[in-house]
């Protein structure tokens, strides 16, 4: 098994509401990639982050090994959800490891 991490930030110049409403569009399209996407086991978005936090979403996934992995990167319902994410943040550290 292998999990995948991934923390965001998000943009500056976003309001209130404009954050809200694209951590949950990113948060639905990331989860509902669960059954569609063959070797992802778990998957879950975090969003509502305490004020202590420094990042605005955080993923957490779990792969059956690095070839699903792999796959999911290249998985076209994935890059989709990929590049609406890439358009609304600006700092994204990751880090994936076997379980």
């Amino acid at each position: 098994m292998v999990r995948h991490v991934i923390i965001w930030t998000l943009k500056d110049g976003l309001s209130e509401q404009e954050k809200i409403g694209a951590l949950i569009k990113a948060k639905k399209g990331l989860e509902g990639l669960k059954g569609r996407v063959e070797g992802l086991e778990e998957i879950s978005v975090m969003i509502d982050n305490l004020e202590s936090s420094n990042a605005d979403m955080l993923l957490d996934s779990t792969f059956t090994d690095e070839a699903a992995l792999a796959a999911y990167q290249k998985h076209p319902d994935h890059l989709e959800v990929a590049k609406f994410i890439k358009e609304i943040t600006c700092d994204r550290k990751c880090i994936d490891y076997i379980i």
